[in-house]
């Protein structure tokens, strides 16, 4: 891509607020009640074809230009939202379903029980350790006691073999940088080790626990943390007691700047594994080197980046993995390092009708678990394959957890749906019997809830399914139900049945919530993610287009009582769709979308997603990034819906340049007076670690928006 000019200076946003919600009503909203963003005079050529940008400016985070309208934005998306009388209802329905006491699921090392709490309302969840089953739990750990606003957040962790040991990570506003500290498991008090600059990653523990492998980055130059692309990720070991400039260099390729590392330790302690990975690629490489041998090299065991590669275990030197290598919907094969060819290796699991999403090596039998029809069911293997019985879960839902080691006889899962809160259960794995360990207590009856799914017929023929939830006794098939469509359509990540405080207040306000399970996602194994990704990305547009179709030819709703939702990736979807179908919609809600698809790999890890949707570099990929990326396909003149655009200054995965630029693109382009508002949350970022009063704050006014802009009666809770 050249640049082909650059005529004008970025000057001063000029704010040329005529009238604002304060003095009108939403439903009302000129384009003189902007703030006005100037336009430079910046125009790319991409292979021939140019394109204009006038809002490259934003690119700069840290202007003054920039944060003058990112404040004027904000004061005008806080006047329009302080108009709606049903906001402070919804806020204080939030805070009270939302303050019930959250335990995450435990898991055992060293004959210590670790697991998170959260009381109810406290900022961030807070570390706990049993020291011994039946012992009073303590605080390990408590993050929010590291800053007044509960904006860090502990965002990793790892304890050592013999439990005595806890590596954690801490972000501080959102951020993906991670500071990487230890502490004593005994005392609860830290130990001097400090590591910087570390993202995507884990700590993989020794086991004699003097030390862990993790992978970071070089210091970015001063002023270029939240921009800069993140490339060359090195891979060290640390030694406890030492600085982080005397970590021992494991593997680093400076010939492949893009490679990326996590590090593994295989039980026996025998092995560390390297994953190789470029970005979120799904197909991966596997490195491993001998602990036990001084100063042996690394073996490149798999390496043509051909397929998915998880570690599940090992023999000695015959490793297993789960693959979809050959199998689209997974299976486990073993592989014998003395003799790794593909001719050589054993198939332990086939694949099933159902998709694998994972594996696990337990009490001596792999804990396998399948998407059928996006809801788990957990099967059992022996560890030479034969099938060993399923699991009985207490319903349609998620069930999540199962960590351990091949000797341990026992572990922790989490089963949720949309109508039910997170329970926690312990497993007998002899036995195979199931004992709840904790059930949240939320003030609500989930008899009242009802969820169905559906399978509708996307454009090309594909059956899609779709859940729909809603309060039993709403649903009268008239269209006149306000209904909120939330779809993702990505990074082979399923959308699967979970619980959300905020999604059960927007059903008590009389909502029906809708999760569309488009292309793109894993539900049906990597032929499910292929048929979404690249050049088929517009398939997964079209699925979610059919879907709000359905919903309003099966009188679940219509136009003007339906909603579109989606965060990240999925905030592109709804940008995408909203284009193509801006009347098929009541409002829109694009939350930390890639919306400038020319230009998204040019920050941080944004390279790292040129596998899923290509590369505006690419002549080949060019034309199909232009047809659909929401930025460059407003058009001025049209009629879009209300629309609440979500974002936050301290994004570092979507830069909120993205939504910056979709904003106020779309601002000025609006062919009528239905609101579009931006709403930038400060000291935030990608949605990660966000605490508590800031999520119930931003559902408050999700919620509260959507009710005006879809005319709901008052809420009555």
């Amino acid at each position: 891509m050249r640049h082909v000019r650059r005529l004008a200076p970025l000057g001063f946003v000029g704010l040329f607020v005529l009238a604002s919600c304060s003095t009108l009503s939403p439903a009302r909203l000129p384009r003189s009640s902007y703030p006005v963003a100037h336009k430079v005079d910046q125009v790319d050529n991409y292979h021939g074809t140019t394109v204009a940008d006038p809002y490259r400016w934003f690119e700069d985070l840290d202007s003054p230009d920039t944060r003058s309208w990112v404040d004027a934005e904000n004061k005008v998306t806080s006047s329009c939202l302080d108009t709606i009388s049903a906001r402070e209802a919804i806020r204080a329905r939030l805070t009270e379903l939302w303050n019930y006491e959250k335990v995450g699921v435990p898991f055992r090392e060293g004959g210590r029980t670790f697991y998170t709490r959260n009381s109810g309302l406290q900022p961030q969840s807070v570390w706990y350790v049993q020291d011994m089953p039946g012992a009073e739990p303590r605080v390990l750990l408590d993050p929010n006691t590291l800053s007044k606003d509960g904006t860090v957040a502990l965002s990793g962790s790892s304890v050592s073999d013999d439990g005595t040991l806890f590596a954690y990570a801490l972000s501080s506003a959102g951020s993906d940088w991670q500071e990487w500290h230890v502490r004593d498991v005994l005392t609860a008090k830290d130990l001097a080790d400090v590591l910087k600059w570390v993202k995507f990653t884990r700590a993989a523990w020794t086991k004699d626990g003097k030390g862990f492998f993790y992978a970071r980055y070089d210091e970015p130059a001063p002023g270029t943390a939240m921009t800069a692309t993140n490339y060359n990720q090195k891979l060290y070991y640390h030694r406890l007691g030492t600085q982080q400039g005397e970590d021992t260099l494991v593997y680093a390729r400076p010939d492949h700047k893009d490679w990326e590392f996590t590090p593994d330790v295989s039980d026996d302690g025998r092995y560390l594994l390297i994953v190789v990975q470029v970005g979120t690629d799904r197909r991966n490489m596997i490195f491993y080197r001998d602990l036990t041998a001084p100063d042996v090299k690394v073996v490149e065991l798999l390496s043509e980046f051909d397929a998915n590669y998880d570690f599940i275990g090992n023999d000695g030197p015959v490793f297993y993995f789960q693959t979809d290598q050959g199998a689209p919907r997974g299976r486990v094969v073993a592989v014998d390092t003395l003799s790794p060819t593909r001719e050589s290796w054993r198939q332990l699991i086939g694949q099933q009708r159902n998709a694998l999403q994972r594996v696990a090596l337990i009490n001596d039998t792999f804990v396998a678990f399948y998407l059928r029809d996006a809801a788990t069911s957990v099967r059992f293997f022996h560890s030479n394959g034969e099938p060993a019985g399923e699991l009985t879960l207490p319903g349609i839902g998620t069930a999540s957890g199962f960590a351990g080691k091949r000797a341990d006889s026992e572990t922790f899962y989490s089963f949720t749906s949309f109508t039910a809160p997170p329970t926690i259960y312990h497993l007998d794995l002899n036995t195979r019997e199931s004992t709840i360990y904790h059930r949240p207590e939320v003030k609500f009856d989930p008899e009242d809830y009802f969820t169905e799914q559906v399978f509708y017929t996307s454009k090309d023929g594909t059956k899609v399914p779709m859940f729909i939830t809603r309060k039993k006794g709403v649903l009268l098939k008239n269209g006149q139900n306000p209904t909120l469509l939330y779809g993702y359509g990505g990074f082979s990540i399923p959308e699967v049945p979970s619980f959300s405080v905020a999604n059960l207040v927007w059903m008590e306000m009389g909502g029906i919530y809708a999760v569309a399970n488009l292309r793109g996602g894993n539900e049906y194994g990597e032929a499910w993610h292929q048929g979404g990704m690249l050049r088929n990305k517009q398939r997964v547009f079209d699925d979610f287009i059919a879907a709000a179709e359905w919903l309003i030819a099966n009188g679940y709703t219509s136009k003007k009582k339906l909603a579109i939702k989606g965060g990240s990736n999925g905030g592109l979807l709804v940008g995408a769709v909203l284009n193509q179908r801006p009347e098929l919609f009541g409002a829109a809600i694009p939350e930390v979308g890639v919306m400038d698809m020319l230009r998204f790999h040019k920050f941080t890890i944004g390279w790292g997603w040129v596998s899923e949707y290509g590369s505006s570099d690419d002549a080949a990929m060019f034309p199909a990034l232009r047809a659909y990326s929401p930025l460059h396909n407003i058009k001025p003149g049209v009629c879009y819906p209300p629309t609440l655009i979500m974002t936050a200054d301290h994004d570092d995965r979507v830069v909120p340049a993205h939504s910056f630029k979709y904003a106020a693109t779309l601002q000025g382009a609006q062919g009528c007076a239905n609101p579009i508002l931006i709403r930038i949350e400060t000291r935030a970022g990608h949605g990660a670690g966000r605490p508590t009063a800031k999520l119930i704050a931003a559902a408050a006014d999700r919620f509260a928006f959507l009710s005006w802009a879809l005319g709901m009666a008052p809420p009555k809770f």
